[in-house]
């Protein structure tokens, strides 16, 4: 980006915020958050179910999960109030579900059935630490999951499911109700609610100066003074650009 010029924040609605984060790689966010000072924004563990499978973006709903406790974690457990049931319920269409497993691969959060509903609310995906269950099913039901792979036995084998819409832990990141999801083929991360509007319009900029920068390279040009580039390629990059920001400011 010419000179130390920040972009500015665009008033972008919801819509238009995921619009734009939905094309906007995991990659480019990690490297903004960092320059803004947020490091622990990537879930680690984390990782697509399927290869290929389509990347999501939404806001947080988030789940917890405990350790099991013979009393608590149960059958019965399944059709109680507090149940992941009655969790998937709540979720509002274009979210993604973040769930805290503890990092725990000995059973399977989810199944079919449960990622058949969430699909069917119109949920944008589900990461979580843990694992799924019915790996075919699951896949079968075209929701995009990331986790760290599949196991037979259920939830309760292992796990007691407690709350949702807390703050949690995943794959060893703070994730808050309302923070902003982005996953695709390198994992999933999460941009704080408070910084998703300058997020997007510095990504935004990343993402044009990195596109001119390899349209360099495919050219030709070597990469000392390219990348990052130096005064006389800022030059170069903002006179290439200068038509890219007529407009741009605009209230959506």
């Amino acid at each position: 980006m010419p000179g130390d010029a920040k972009p500015a924040a665009v008033n972008l609605s919801e819509a238009k915020l995921i619009q734009a984060l939905g094309s906007m790689s995991t990659a480019t966010l990690t490297s903004v958050l960092i320059k803004k000072g947020v490091r622990n924004v990537f879930m680690r563990s984390s990782r697509p179910l399927t290869a290929g499978q389509p990347r999501c973006c939404g806001r947080a709903f988030t789940l917890r999960f405990v350790p099991a406790r013979e009393d608590l974690a149960t059958p019965q457990a399944l059709a109680s109030a507090t149940s992941t049931r009655a969790a998937i319920e709540a979720m509002p269409a274009g979210s993604v579900a973040v769930v805290d497993a503890m990092g725990c691969t000995e059973a399977g959060i989810f199944g079919d059935i449960l990622c058949a509903r969430m699909q069917k609310r119109g949920v944008a995906g589900l990461i979580t630490d843990g694992v799924v269950r019915d790996l075919a099913g699951v896949l079968a039901t075209g929701l995009p999951v990331w986790c760290q792979g599949s196991a037979a036995p259920p939830s309760f084998a292992s796990l007691t499911f407690v709350a949702w819409q807390q703050p949690i832990g995943c794959g060893g990141v703070a994730v808050l109700p309302d923070d902003m999801v982005v996953a695709d083929g390198d994992g999933a991360v999460v941009i704080p609610a408070a910084l998703v509007a300058e997020v997007v319009a510095a990504a935004s900029e990343q993402e044009r100066l990195e596109a001119w920068i390899l349209r360099e390279v495919e050219a030709g040009a070597a990469l000392p003074g390219l990348y990052p580039p130096n005064a006389g390629n800022q030059a170069r990059y903002a006179a290439a650009t200068a038509g890219d920001n007529a407009g741009k400011g605009e209230t959506d």
